[in-house]
């Protein structure tokens, strides 16, 4: 059986700092003195939750492991405790909030596994991204659409037809949002059927697809933020 790659942060164990002694990284509380441990490097959402790394995950098994990690570290039940603990309670309550934040969120949670299995981010710095060859023809429609707006506002057209000219932009931009949601969710489904049998190669590619949609995704968000900004001067834009 394939396994994952080592995580970004690739810490074994973990001392204890209220008796010395060693524990393995994914756990809690430490296996001699019970204490709860200090976090440590995690860097893995998916095992401090106590979850394979799945793109596809149960919602309220998500919500149950969180309310019950929640009750294990809140400080309150540490108010009394050593100052080791204190701080571990802090510590461990902060990543948890952190943790299923991100795991909550599809678009997260798989930005998430790229990091943890050694992928760039799916995202650049906003401005400086090159436009995805594959949007390369309606980026530039929008654009002249946008420039055409933008001379008839000037000129003073009426503000309810520079809305509907935005609404029509706008509408091939959704369709591909939406073609790139339903991309997204295949190939988390696929990752979860290779994710424990499917060769290093395999996983690795379907990681680089993953990658390149949610780019995609990016780019095509900030062109509905720049429509929406339009907009703003010209009345609303439906849909």
């Amino acid at each position: 059986m394939h396994r994952d790659p080592i995580p970004v942060h690739p810490v074994e164990t973990l001392e204890c700092r209220s008796c010395g002694a060693g524990a393995p990284v994914d756990e809690h509380f430490c296996p001699n003195c019970s204490r709860l441990l200090a976090l440590g490097r995690h860097g893995d959402y998916f095992s401090f939750l106590g979850l394979p790394r799945a793109l596809v995950l149960d919602a309220q098994d998500l919500e149950r492991r969180f309310r019950d990690l929640s009750r294990q570290f809140h400080p309150d039940y540490f108010y009394n405790a050593a100052p080791a603990e204190r701080l571990a309670s802090l510590e461990r309550s902060s990543y948890l909030n952190d943790a299923v934040r991100t795991l909550r969120n599809p678009v997260t949670r798989m930005e998430h596994l790229l990091a943890i299995e050694g992928l760039p981010a799916a995202r650049s710095e906003e401005g400086s991204a090159a436009v995805p060859p594959s949007l390369l023809e309606e980026v530039f429609a929008l654009n002249e659409e946008l420039d055409e707006v933008r001379e008839l506002r000037e000129s003073g057209a009426d503000p309810a037809t520079l809305a509907a000219r935005l609404a029509d932009a706008r509408a091939p931009i959704d369709r591909r949002r939406e073609e790139h949601e339903r991309q997204l969710a295949s190939l988390s489904a696929r990752w979860d059927a290779l994710r424990e049998s499917g060769s290093v190669a395999e996983k690795r590619a379907l990681l680089e697809s993953l990658r390149e949609r949610l780019l995609e995704r990016n780019y095509l968000t900030n062109l509905l933020g720049t429509i929406a900004r339009e907009a703003g001067g010209a009345g609303p834009v439906h849909g």
